[in-house]
Order: structure tokens, then sequence, then C-alpha cells
């Protein structure tokens, strides 16, 4: 039996990923993990008995002890896995409170790396991983400065575990999308009064579905939209300190 698991699965990214893997591939059961357990029941009465809820918080070292078990407990081979939960943080460092940074870190990072971990061994030729990056996967941006450390983590971590597993038949893509109209960015902004320029938001569902043509073509990164696209090639080019000054001009720092 081939799944597809799906973290994030509740809403925005991760819940399109799982639309998107339902209506191309014919995975078996589809793994969706999240916090909110109701969500998730949702989406299966909405999709039918492929899906399964599994409800956990991924911060906990528990929750992947769990995956572990289940996995093991079944006879499956895991055709995908989508890395699609996350959490940032919008304000200056010395603002931020130490559990918002280390949950930042431990959600973006040390779950998504352990649950790869974890789920490789099930992974065959043909399989598939898709991590979530960011736009700031390309450079340091001050007052996201974790956030988007994290998010250079998972970039620098997809490259690198693509040409590992290449040998296996295995690829490896790393979504960096602009911003996107979520409720992750909704959270991440509320009460923000740190970042203040927005040039232009995505939809989540086109994101999903160029990522999704992107990895039949094979590419490594998926990017979304000329102007991000411009963005990324400008970093490569242009002095670090310049596009952080421009940064900090953007949003009146």
């Amino acid at each position: 039996m081939s799944i597809a698991i799906v973290t994030g699965a509740s809403s925005g990214i991760g819940r399109d990923f799982v639309y998107g893997l339902s209506s191309s591939f014919s995975f078996s059961e589809i793994w969706v993990i999240a916090r909110r357990g109701e969500r998730l029941e949702e989406i299966k009465k909405e999709l039918g008995p492929r899906i399964v809820p599994i409800a956990l918080d991924l911060t906990l070292t528990s929750s992947i002890d769990k995956i572990s078990s289940l996995l093991a407990s079944k006879s499956v081979e895991v055709g995908a896995i989508v890395n699609a939960s996350g959490f940032g943080v919008f304000k200056a460092f010395t603002e931020s409170s130490r559990e918002e940074m280390e949950n930042m870190i431990d959600l973006n990072c040390r779950s998504l790396v352990s649950l790869t971990h974890t789920v490789l061994p099930y992974m065959t030729k043909g399989s598939f991983i898709i991590n979530l990056g960011s736009n700031s996967s390309h450079q340091p941006v001050p007052y996201m400065s974790i956030y988007a450390a994290t998010k250079a983590f998972v970039l620098s971590f997809s490259l690198s575990l693509g040409v590992e597993l290449k040998k296996r038949g295995i690829f490896v893509e790393c979504v960096c999308p602009g911003w996107i109209k979520t409720e992750f960015f909704s959270r991440a902004v509320r009460d923000n009064t740190t970042i203040v320029y927005y040039d232009r938001y995505y939809e989540s569902k086109d994101v999903v579905r160029k990522a999704l043509k992107d990895l039949k073509k094979k590419r490594s990164v998926s990017i979304l939209g000329f102007p991000v696209r411009m963005q990324v090639l400008l970093v490569k080019i242009l002095p670090v300190k310049l596009i952080m000054s421009i940064w900090c001009k953007q949003q009146k720092k």
C-alpha cells in the first residue's frame, strides 16, 4: 500500500497540498497531520476514506515516535511526504520571546528533519519529498531573523538531501513562495507593527499547482511569480548588506 504524508494539513498550503495530491496521484491513503483534529476530519468528509487524520503537535518528540510506530505497524510504502507545517513571528529579535524562537526552530527545522528521517526507510524509487521553504530562504531578513534562518536551513537541507537521495531515485523539492494569503500569514502579522510593507500576495492553491508542475519537471526549487524569481536572482548578484538595507528602508527602519 502506497501512502502520502502531509504535515500542516489543517489549513493553507498544507491543506491545498492534500487536495493536490488527492487529485493528481493514486495513493491508497493520505495521512494528514496537524494539531487541529477537527479540521482534518473536515478534509476527510470532503475527500473520502483515503484521508487518514492524525492529530499531533510535531514540536513534541512523542509525536514523531507515534508516527514511527504507525509506520512500523502497517505494511506501507511512503510515496510522498510534504513537510508543510510551519510557524513564524515577524518582529525584532529582542522583542521575541524565547518560547516563540524555540517553537519556530522546533517546528520549522527539527520536526521536519526528524519526520523525514523517520519516513525515509519506507520510501522507494519514484518517491518524493516536498519541503516548504520561503522567499526568505535565499537571504537574511532583519526583523524576521529566526524565521528566515529556519527557512534558509530548509532550503539548504533540501538541496543537499536531494543529492544524497538521487541514487535511490527519491526526488526532493523545496517550495519557496513569496507572501501568501493563509492563516499562517494572518497570525504572523496580527498586531504586528514591525513589518509594514508587503509587495504582493499569492494564493496558496497557485503555489501548490506550480510546485506539482515543477515536481514533474524535476525542479529542485519551485518559485511562483516573476517578481519573486527576480528577487532571488538579485539576491545572488547584489551585496547582502545592500539587500538588507533595501528591506529595512521598505519597512521604514
